[in-house]
């Protein structure tokens, strides 16, 4: 706990140092946490910048401005037509790359016009464990990422957030709904309507971690291990099928597998064998 402790004052200084901070925020577990440190450090001078790109569930947007509602936070929302960005619905592997520098170049754009020069993202250390184009683009705009500057990991932050009392210390990851599209698939507004609302049903149906990846016209479910029984039972099975058909999907099925994240890149790392 004391090394917790040490990690929280480094981020808490970090905030300190910089005087002022736009937080890049989506309401997941890490953005959420780092923007209540930075407005508990700074206040005023701590805003939340969400870009609003269509690849941004509306249930996650609510959830962003009932959070800074309750925490007296002032919320900056900006519409980013990431659809019209060159390269983006083409869906290279470097996606990631291409969507993070449009979205932070107008979230940087926003933030000076509050007279803010600091724009902080949420990134932890165990993101870079991972393939991610996009910190790429953090690096060349100047947006820093204090999470993985204090040294602090997913569960860090999962640990801390409990601590603090915030209701996000046990949601599920989460992540943009373009990387649930097979790399080289175009990317539609029409696709990722499907994936929110395919994902919307297995939240309904109880499920806490999922992801619907899309194939061509197949869908493919990743759900925790424990999970696979629940939905393959024919009570649940069934209904799930139909509703996945309804949306457009010609072929349904549940990945033995079992959620991981950034299973779309394991083709990537196969590639570079």
């Amino acid at each position: 706990m004391s090394e917790l402790i040490e990690k929280k004052k480094k981020l808490e200084n970090i905030f300190s140092d910089l005087g002022s901070a736009a937080v890049a925020f989506s309401a997941g577990v890490d953005s959420t946490f780092l923007l209540k440190t930075a407005h508990d450090v700074l206040g005023d001078r701590a805003v939340a910048v969400t870009a609003v790109t269509g690849s941004f569930p509306e249930r996650e947007l609510e959830e962003a401005r009932t959070f800074c509602k309750k925490e007296n936070i002032t919320l900056l929302t900006v519409d980013v037509d990431i659809f019209s960005v060159k390269g983006f619905c083409e869906n290279p592997p470097d996606r990631c790359y291409i969507c993070k520098k449009a979205v932070f170049s107008r979230l940087k754009d926003i933030a000076a016009e509050q007279g803010i020069a600091n724009v902080a993202e949420g990134s932890n250390v165990d993101d870079m464990k991972d393939y991610r184009p996009g910190m790429k683009a953090v690096a060349e705009l100047g947006v820093i990422s204090p999470l993985r500057e204090a040294g602090l990991t997913k569960n860090d932050v999962r640990a801390l957030s409990k601590e603090m009392g915030l209701k996000t210390w046990d949601k599920p990851s989460f992540a943009c709904l373009a990387t649930r599209i097979a790399y080289g698939e175009q990317i539609t507004r029409e696709k990722l309507s499907m994936i929110e609302r395919g994902e919307g049903k297995l939240s309904g149906l109880g499920f806490r971690q999922y992801r619907v990846r899309v194939h061509g016209d197949s869908a493919r479910i990743e759900l925790l291990p424990e999970d696979i029984e629940k939905i393959v039972d024919p009570a649940v099975r069934g209904g799930v099928a139909e509703f996945f058909h309804s949306l457009g999907f010609k072929h349904v099925s549940v990945d033995l597998d079992g959620y991981r994240t950034g299973s779309m890149n394991a083709a990537l790392q196969e590639d570079r064998l």
